[in-house]
């Protein structure tokens, strides 16, 4: 039996008082602790069973970092990268090998890897918007440059092109996962816009700092999220509304659900905005990027299947 520093155990017995984190694996029962806390001596245990270089990657790194996340599921695995053949394999916890000469850093007192190589670990399992979803969090927090992701992309391993994709369309602008998304419905459609745009009034007063504006128009176009439903959010809304009624601007509002299950009505919306025909490719380009994500029931399993398989789950069944 081993014990770790906050109380964890590494052994075939669980004691009282302690919870499970992996097989043969416990730590102390905090029912007390805020998620964020739990999650927090969830990897702080995991240690225990992780060689002494190994570092947090993939969305548990990107976590620990502060970075927007897509809609993860509800159940994640722990993502670690460790040097050598040492991996271990539990339900739960993925391990994927660490070739390159690593810096690793201390985030709340854990090591993660690069945010470069996080990126670039999340890019060989999650969809298109999911990873474009991290990588605008992680370029507008200036956790990564063009030179880190170029060094990357340039070592040609699995992973690669799709990062590429994602971040030579990245917007750094982008403060929410649902801004990156309506960005990037923008950009399937062909609908040119600038980023984080200052308004002012005709007396050159400022007024806002839209989200989006479509180039060529007056028309500002922003992500409404659950927290414009709080009290305090929504009455500094209406404020800067009444605000924009001093100016030549039009702003309108659009959620998750308009794009996820309402792709078609804004398109027409957007096609009669800027005077021109309707074209259905654009549409069914937007539809396989969703289909492909963790927004849609198809893209969950796709991914959840994946991490299924990476953990070496025994079929004891098999063995009778």
């Amino acid at each position: 039996m081993q014990i770790g520093p906050d109380g964890a155990i590494r052994g075939e017995v669980r004691a009282a008082g302690h919870q499970r984190v992996a097989h043969g694996l416990y730590r102390i029962e905090t029912p007390e602790l805020a998620p964020w806390e739990n999650f927090l001596r969830d990897l702080g245990a995991l240690r225990l069973v992780l060689p002494a270089d190994a570092v947090f990657t993939h969305v548990t790194a990107a976590r620990l970092l502060g970075w927007q996340l897509p809609a993860l599921p509800e159940q994640v695995p722990h993502f670690a990268a460790v040097r050598g053949a040492n991996r271990p394999r539990r339900p739960g916890l993925i391990c994927s090998r660490l070739v390159h000469d690593t810096k690793a850093r201390l985030v709340h007192g854990l090591p993660v890897d690069e945010p470069a190589e996080i990126l670039l670990r999340a890019a060989r399992d999650l969809g298109h918007l999911d990873l474009a979803i991290m990588v605008d969090s992680a370029a507008r927090l200036g956790h990564v440059t063009d030179r880190d992701v170029r060094e990357v992309l340039a070592s040609k391993r699995p992973g690669v092109r799709r990062l590429r994709d994602v971040w030579l369309s990245r917007n750094e602008g982008a403060e929410s996962a649902g801004e990156t998304l309506l960005h990037r419905f923008h950009q399937v459609l062909d609908v040119p816009t600038r980023s984080q745009v200052d308004i002012v009034d005709d007396d050159g007063r400022f007024v806002c700092r839209a989200d989006l504006l479509v180039i060529g128009t007056q028309s500002l176009h922003e992500y409404d999220g659950a927290v414009h439903r709080d009290k305090a959010v929504h009455r500094r809304d209406l404020r800067r509304e009444r605000a924009l009624t001093r100016t030549s601007y039009v702003r309108r509002g659009y959620t998750l659900d308009d794009l996820l299950n309402h792709p078609a009505v804004l398109m027409h919306e957007f096609d009669r905005l800027l005077g021109r025909p309707h074209k259905a490719a654009r549409l069914r380009a937007w539809r396989a990027l969703i289909g492909d994500s963790l927004y849609s029931d198809a893209g969950r399993t796709r991914v959840m299947n994946r991490w299924y398989r990476s953990t070496n789950p025994v079929d004891w069944a098999r063995t009778a």
